[in-house]
């Protein structure tokens, strides 16, 4: 503890009430996603501004998963986020390396071109992009998905791998080749395990923007067998009600991959969102 927390216990009382604040409010929404799902059909609207329910139910969990599609949206969307993740991270990490290490002609064109990407509203290209698929013969396939979020994803994550190897002195590489390793050598053997942290917050970032995409994904899937679970979320508004129990439930079991995937990934991830925060 600090000199001035100990002389003032009030500032210390006044932080971890702040922290205590901002954490109730980032969480309530869970809450009361969780709170939703468990509560029985019929006291969802005779209960629905009570802190908690007075009774508690699975039934919504078990009609989700034994007596829905979410399962086969649910293995959709994972097979689109893993796939859009690692080409995305592959391929921004040998171009953050490229603009890292190397002088070419028309570098900054190019960098000001994938900025440019950046700066156009998705509704203004959501119609050329969806002719363009549909002229591929890709409509309805999780394989447009892919490469729509891969494409889009890869300018961001290019600038992110970038930073990374900025920050990795070029000494380093030097010294291994000339210890007798090639180029290859050296990225695989020294730069290579010191982006590791860079490649987890990079496929932690992709991972999420693919999990929990929407707009592509529902203007180009429209067969129920493609759906992915943003869009098979929406099956469960009908045209005259909403059945609020079972979305949220799925909206709960939706979190738990994006949960474990950050756990895996999480001592990676917090390295690398820190990288370079503090330098000399």
């Amino acid at each position: 503890m600090s000199v001035a927390a100990r002389r003032h216990p009030a500032l210390t009382i006044g932080k971890y009430a702040a922290l205590a604040f901002y954490l109730a409010f980032a969480l309530f929404p869970l809450y009361w996603l969780l709170k939703i799902a468990i509560t029985p059909d019929a006291l969802i609207y005779s209960e629905g501004t009570r802190l908690f329910p007075s009774a508690v139910s699975f039934d919504n969990f078990r009609t989700v998963v034994f007596q829905t599609d979410f399962l086969a949206y649910f293995g959709n969307s994972l097979t689109v986020s893993l796939a859009t993740a690692a080409i995305t991270t592959l391929i921004a990490a040998a171009a953050g390396y490229a603009f890292s290490r190397f002088d070419f002609m028309g570098k900054r064109i190019i960098i000001a071109l994938m900025l440019i990407t950046q700066m156009f509203p998705l509704l203004m290209i959501i119609a050329p992009i969806y002719r363009i698929v549909g002229q591929l013969g890709l409509l309805n396939s999780l394989t447009s998905l892919i490469i729509v979020y891969t494409a889009f994803n890869i300018p961001f994550a290019t600038f992110l791998m970038q930073s990374f190897f900025d920050g990795i002195p070029k000494d380093l590489e030097e010294a291994a080749m000339m210890d007798g390793c090639s180029r290859f050598q050296a990225l695989r053997k020294v730069v290579f395990p010191l982006t590791l942290p860079g490649l987890g917050a990079t496929l932690g970032f992709v991972f999420t923007a693919a999990w929990s995409e929407l707009l592509f994904a529902l203007m180009l899937i429209s067969k129920n067998d493609a759906m992915t679970f943003p869009v098979g979320l929406l099956t469960f508004v009908s045209k005259f009600s909403v059945d609020w129990g079972q979305m949220m439930a799925a909206g709960v079991l939706a979190l738990i991959p994006s949960c474990l995937f950050f756990i895996f990934i999480q001592r990676y991830l917090v390295q690398g969102l820190t990288s370079g925060a503090v330098k000399g």
